[in-house]
């Protein structure tokens, strides 16, 4: 499905200047149709899903307890 830079911009909360800068940039792959820019939104899941994973593995490390101290005592 296709989206315009107004709808890209609304679906990844960022503004529409931020969107456009990216596709001129060449960084958000897009279509020209001689009036607009039409983006892929497909090319966003991947991401998506990276951020989501890293997202759990960040919590799951969170989450972690705190090991006890090791109390080493120092025979000099």
């Amino acid at each position: 499905m296709y989206l315009t830079i107004q709808e890209t911009a609304e679906n990844l909360s960022m503004p529409e200047s931020k969107i456009s800068a990216l596709v001129l940039q060449g960084r958000i792959r897009a279509v020209h149709d001689g009036e607009q820019y039409l983006i892929n939104q497909e090319q966003f899941t991947t991401h998506f899903e990276q951020v989501e994973k890293y997202r759990i593995m960040i919590q799951e490390y969170l989450n972690e307890p705190i090991p006890e101290d090791i109390d080493v005592k120092d025979e000099d």
